[in-house]
């Protein structure tokens, strides 16, 4: 298969900290490729880079027939290129509805129809309504926001997402603080949405990596040491070394 996206030696440095170091690494239609390593492995400052919120000191990002190393994040989402962070980021006072409502309105921005107000918008509100039922809120759409549990407001993150109708998805850590039922519950809609996206996962819980990637690389001070099939990570001295050898003690 070719990629949907394509990183070939990207790097980034901070003055004389190297937190990505010559990374490469490709996104394929129907995977999940999770993203593992220790905190400050460069996991999260991969994913700006990959979203477009840090430009790269050095390396190629493709994605589809495009070279996009020097476009915006903006241009990288109209394009296609969805992202959820660490925390969430949703509005608290606002609906449920109205959060999605607002992604969508995004990526169908139409400045000529300037006497009609936003929240009429029928596309908008549409789109809105399919991403909230993709991730199970459908009969949570007039809820505020701010009431839901911490689970739900992570599926309402990634409805805001799907809401700006993207093809690769990067997900930086979606089970943070989860409990056992939560947990199950995102990766039931992780596995849903895989048929149609290139999803990126950045993950701590590694229970919930192995069971649900296709692919796993593994960081360690910004650069890969593996990246292969979950079994085969599990298994490889350099990862049970500097990672997972804890785990397998």
């Amino acid at each position: 298969m070719s990629a949907l996206i394509e990183a070939t030696a990207l790097s980034r440095s901070f003055g004389g900290l190297t937190a990505v170091d010559a990374v490469s690494l490709d996104l394929q239609l129907g995977e999940v490729h999770a993203v593992i390593g220790t905190n400050g492995a460069g996991k999260s400052t991969l994913v700006n880079l990959l979203s477009g919120e840090l430009p790269a000191t050095s390396g190629r990002i493709r994605f589809g027939d495009d070279d996009i190393t020097g476009w915006s994040q903006p241009r990288r989402a109209h394009a296609g290129i969805g992202r959820s962070y660490q925390r969430t980021t949703i509005f608290d006072s606002f609906s449920v509805h109205e959060n999605c409502r607002l992604s969508a309105q995004a990526v169908l921005q139409r400045p000529w129809q300037v006497w009609q107000s936003a929240q009429r918008c029928a596309a908008s509100r549409a789109l809105a309504m399919q991403a909230l039922q993709a991730t199970g809120l459908g009969d949570s759409a007039e809820r505020i926001a701010g009431t839901l549990s911490h689970g739900e407001k992570r599926q309402l993150e990634i409805a805001m997402c799907l809401a700006t109708r993207p093809r690769v998805l990067l997900l930086d850590e979606p089970l943070a603080g989860m409990g056992a039922e939560e947990t199950e519950r995102m990766l039931a809609l992780l596995q849903s949405l895989k048929a149609g996206h290139a999803i990126l996962l950045v993950e701590h819980d590694m229970d919930a990596v192995f069971r649900i990637a296709d692919r796993i690389t593994v960081m360690v001070n910004g650069a890969v040491i593996a990246c292969d099939v979950p079994q085969r990570i599990r298994a490889h001295p350099l990862v049970v070394t500097a990672y997972l050898g804890e785990a397998q003690a």
